[in-house]
């Protein structure tokens, strides 16, 4: 019988939608990192759509989300973003803090595979990311609910499998 890892479980809280004035905002050094979203206009797939996940780890979601310049996009007034801060029964050290929205980042994009994200679409780090369980709560619009790295890796790849019968 396989044994399966105990889950590693990351929980982001997502709160949206800012508009990109909002965003210099969102500088609070104790709290404000985590994974954010980009919605707006893509020539291909429409208005209002997800364009680009994104992370900020060692420096807070207005920092980093500024340095983008989301500004010269052809819509840029109707750009939506979406923030998603780690939350759950204890506080991490920095160190894991920063792993956690390094991975959730990495799976999330790989899950959902936004048009801006294209480099980072093409490959997943099995051995960091198969045990991990990523639940979205809040305001996480088009992300699904739940995404498990057990899922979407290869760890379950090897183990032989045959639809159920009656016996």
């Amino acid at each position: 019988m396989m044994q399966v890892a105990k889950a590693h479980l990351v929980q982001l809280q997502w709160e949206g939608p800012y508009k990109l004035a909002d965003i210099p905002s969102l500088n609070h050094e104790e709290w404000d990192y985590g994974i954010y979203q980009i919605y707006g206009k893509h020539p291909v797939y429409g208005s209002d759509v997800l364009l680009y996940i994104g992370k900020a780890d060692l420096q807070t979601l207005g920092k980093r989300i500024s340095q983008e310049n989301w500004l010269d996009t052809n819509d840029s007034n109707n750009t939506k973003i979406y923030v998603g801060r780690l939350h759950g029964p204890v506080n991490k050290s920095e160190e894991e803090w920063s792993v956690e929205i390094v991975l959730a980042e990495r799976l999330l994009i790989y899950v959902h595979k936004p048009a801006y994200n294209a480099r980072s679409i093409t490959s997943l780090p099995d051995s960091k990311l198969q045990d991990m369980h990523l639940l979205n709560w809040g305001h996480h619009r088009d992300l699904l609910p739940e995404v498990s790295g057990l899922r979407w890796t290869q760890k379950l790849e090897h183990l032989p499998y045959e639809m159920y019968k009656l016996i």
